[in-house]
């Protein structure tokens, strides 16, 4: 790279529209929606170090920082500065305190933000974009990605395209934004050749976008600016106080100051983009059968047409239909016209006013020290599968109303029972009684898999009372 750049990726999202794929505490930036790599793995290879980027810097909900740092770790990738929202206030202020953080070190930094989540197919032309808005940035334009778009489009923004930018190649001074426009209106944007798909990415120099946002946001910078002095480091996170972050006015960057600056430019591309917004979305970026169906899993589609399937654990059979989304998990199954997958987060909104698991999490739950999964239950007993990454282990505990009986099915484990420090492996069990103080530990170098029946009085996940954590965690997580 001609100019040095730092990606901050943005991962507070919650792909609502992706349910019951996505969901709150496990959102789509962290799944594998193409091939084996989650979205936000992708994000990061993309702008890595070997391609001359500067280490990463990640905004991330306070919820999924176990995640970030275990999918970053898996993937060999170290990153920078990983600061933790207590609450979501929307885009703006998450660029004003990434880039206040990365002023500290160099106030004329360019800075890449990208969100987390979306598909790019050509990573060549990724980076030739990338090389023609430092170019801009550089010389002090808040520089905008448009991709070209490929039909009327509803569900995007536009940016109208005016004159080019001085002594910079394929950018452009921005004419205006326009909001998510009816068919007719995205038609003749198509039509006119001039106006382009507003990605959410963009590329800034520190210290310009600060200025903008002095002249444009005092009162929201001035709130960053004290919230950012309450910074506690936690491991590897740097946590804001929860009060004083949510004193931030919540806005997105484009109304707080792409739509105000005279700054703006656009850097008009095509390199296999997609948000994923949607399952429709979702689909166009992946390969259809003769038909024009997109199946993931198990499925039987008889006289059925440009439908998306996706099945995680049982056959799904479609007969004499066109144009639906199927999605079938575990726990769910979801199903909608093409053309209305738009209002999924209906559905996900009132899961969350009656209070549903579902909205928030999948059945399989995700913990730093790994994950467990509920195969059974009753009225006093429950069963669960855990599985335990290498060299982890989970918090020195104890239960006042549960005993639980540990099975080991796969790897080995040490257990501490009370004063008692026991190896098993597999086909080997150990039994923890009602108020015994206990702790599981991975000491190999594969998963370690058991099964755990619980059984007493009361089996909630909030009957744990932790004594020692390596992950800083309280009680109610």
């Amino acid at each position: 790279m001609k100019h040095k750049i730092k990606p901050v990726v943005l991962s507070g999202g919650s792909g609502s529209r992706l349910w019951p794929l996505s969901r709150a505490k496990y959102p789509k930036q962290f799944l594998p929606m193409l091939g084996s790599k989650s979205l936000f793995t992708q994000t990061l290879e993309r702008v890595g170090v070997n391609y001359g980027f500067e280490r990463a810097m990640v905004v991330a909900n306070e919820h999924h920082r176990f995640i970030v740092n275990e999918q970053a770790d898996k993937a060999g990738i170290e990153l920078d500065d990983l600061i933790l929202e207590p609450v979501g206030r929307n885009t703006a202020p998450a660029f004003a305190i990434a880039t206040l953080t990365a002023a500290k070190v160099d106030p004329e930094q360019l800075l890449l933000f990208l969100p987390s989540d979306h598909v790019i197919l050509d990573m060549p032309g990724f980076h030739k974009t990338v090389a023609a808005a430092a170019d801009a940035a550089a010389a002090g334009s808040l520089c905008c990605f448009g991709m070209t778009p490929t039909r009327p489009d509803t569900g995007y923004g536009y940016i109208a395209a005016g004159e080019p930018l001085n002594g910079v190649n394929g950018a452009f001074h921005i004419d205006g934004f326009r909001e998510k426009p009816d068919r007719e209106t995205a038609q003749s944007y198509l039509s006119s050749g001039n106006y382009s798909w507003n990605s959410g990415m963009f590329l800034i120099k520190a210290s310009v976008v600060l200025e903008e946002f002095e002249r444009l946001q005092p009162e929201m910078l001035i709130a960053c600016r004290t919230a950012m002095e309450t910074v506690s480091q936690d491991l590897n996170f740097l946590r804001i106080d929860e009060a004083a972050f949510s004193l931030v006015p919540a806005d997105s960057v484009d109304y707080a100051i792409m739509e105000k600056t005279d700054k703006a430019a656009v850097v008009p591309a095509e390199f296999g983009w997609s948000d994923v917004g949607s399952f429709s979305a979702l689909a166009d970026v992946q390969a259809a059968d003769k038909n024009g169906n997109v199946v993931h899993g198990d499925a039987m589609l008889e006289d059925s047409k440009n439908c998306f399937i996706h099945s995680d654990d049982k056959l799904v059979a479609l007969v004499g239909v066109e144009d639906l989304i199927v999605v079938s998990t575990d726990d769910a199954v979801m199903v909608t016209p093409k053309n209305r997958d738009q209002e999924i987060k209906q559905i996900v909104d009132r899961l969350k006013r009656e209070g549903r698991i579902e909205a928030d999490f999948h059945t399989t739950v995700y913990r730093p020290w790994g994950n467990y999964c509920g195969i059974g239950e009753g009225e006093r007993y429950q069963v669960k599968e855990i599985t335990v990454y290498p060299g982890k282990r989970l918090s020195l505990q104890k239960h006042h109303h549960r005993a639980e009986h540990w099975v080991i099915v796969e790897g080995s484990a040490v257990v501490t029972r009370d004063d008692e420090e026991i190896l098993l492996s597999e086909n080997e069990s150990v039994y923890l009684p009602l108020g015994a103080v206990h702790r599981l530990m991975n000491p190999g170098r594969i998963d370690l898999k058991l099964i755990e029946v619980q059984s007493g009085s009361y089996l909630g996940e909030d009957d744990i009372v932790r004594i020692e954590d390596d992950f800083n965690r309280e009680k109610d997580e």
